[in-house]
């Protein structure tokens, strides 16, 4: 699947088994591609390469949390209370065009 951010699309795996949702971008380096993590409401950084972009998103696709450059070994939690949230992985500095309140369509 892949999401047009501003002029340029950026391939999104979605990390679906329990083997792919525990590694997610871990140990990666020049990553040039993203990660959704449906039904999520948290992440880590630990054992990263680099930094990372993340996107909160609520059941409908629309950002409720963004947080650029994240730094390896954070920790990331959002909104606890909603249950049907996702977390979209990004390269670093991808996001900057992105706004809480937009709706990420993927195609």
């Amino acid at each position: 699947m892949k999401l047009l951010i501003g002029d340029k699309y950026i391939e999104i795996k979605e990390a679906k088994t329990f083997k792919e949702r525990l590694k997610g971008l871990m140990g990666q380096k020049n990553i040039s591609y993203g990660m959704l993590f449906r039904n999520c409401n948290s992440i880590h950084t630990y054992f990263m390469q680099e930094a990372i972009d993340v996107i909160g998103l609520n059941e409908g696709n629309e950002i409720i949390f963004k947080e650029e450059n994240l730094r390896p070994n954070k920790l990331i939690m959002i909104h606890r209370s909603l249950k049907k949230t996702s977390i979209l992985e990004l390269p670093h500095h991808t996001s900057q065009s992105l706004n809480i309140g937009d709706k990420i369509k993927f195609d």
